[in-house]
């Protein structure tokens, strides 16, 4: 389906929690695609922010990671009224897909990571870990399906979502989606919802911390987890500083 011929809806469940009212013509006709060679790596590094955004920001790729080969992808949606990394990845023989993704905001912005994993030969491994945090009538959502085909025995595939709720008003969504034909597999999903913890921010308040910085390092160690396996501290720091900054304005 491409933005040129129908645009897609709420009933679509990929777009359940969609802004698509947002969306507009040619929006969804770029889709990027990444070929990694066996026994190569290769990364890629997607930033939203108030810099380098529009209105609307979709951004497409299509992934097919080689035999023993590794493809990571490390994200930040801090900016756009509606914006969408949607990601769909085919795994071959021992292939590794790693991704760490953040989306934080508020008013009545929608920030979504959408994956589809398919692993199609055996042995591959993939691991999915979202933060979202959100304020406002922000929302952040997170719709990742993995697909085990019938062959593909000795896959270990794991997602795990979390969301942050800074203020009434606020939502995330999760939809963790398990499609396995194959019986010899590690596959894992977590997804929970909360606030911030009300003892850990007694605990600073009683050291003299004030409520403002309190609440950003809670945060920070909160978001920090999907950026665990970045190992450029350079980008690491990057990414991380731009979903605080997000933070900030709003504090």
């Amino acid at each position: 389906m491409t933005a040129t011929t129908e645009l897609p809806t709420r009933k679509d469940e990929a777009w359940r929690y969609s802004a698509v009212e947002k969306l507009r013509a040619g929006d969804l006709d770029a889709v990027r695609q990444i070929d990694v060679a066996a026994g190569d790596s290769a990364r890629e590094i997607i930033l939203v922010s108030d810099e380098n955004s529009g209105e609307t920001e979709i951004h497409r790729l299509k992934v097919n990671v080689g035999e023993n080969a590794r493809f990571e992808i490390f994200g930040v949606i801090a900016s756009a009224d509606y914006a969408r990394l949607e990601v769909e990845v085919t795994l071959a023989r021992g292939a590794h897909f790693e991704l760490g993704g953040i989306t934080v905001g508020g008013r009545d912005t929608v920030r979504e990571f959408v994956t589809r994993v398919v692993h199609a030969e055996p042995e591959g491994t993939s691991n999915q870990t979202v933060r979202s945090v959100h304020w406002g009538q922000g929302t952040g959502s997170f719709l990742g399906s993995i697909d085990v085909v019938r062959h593909a025995q000795k896959t270990d595939a794991a997602q795990d979502f979390k969301g942050l709720l800074l203020e009434k008003g606020a939502t995330v969504n999760a939809v963790p989606q398990l499609e396995i034909f194959a019986d010899d597999v590690k596959c894992a999903h977590g997804a929970t919802v909360g606030q911030l913890d009300e003892s850990a921010r007694f605990y600073m308040a009683a050291r003299g911390l004030p409520p403002e910085l309190s609440r950003r390092l809670l945060v920070q160690a909160f978001i920090g987890d999907a950026l665990v396996s970045l190992d450029d501290e350079g980008e690491q720091e990057r990414l991380l500083r731009a979903a605080l900054d997000k933070l900030d304005r709003h504090l």
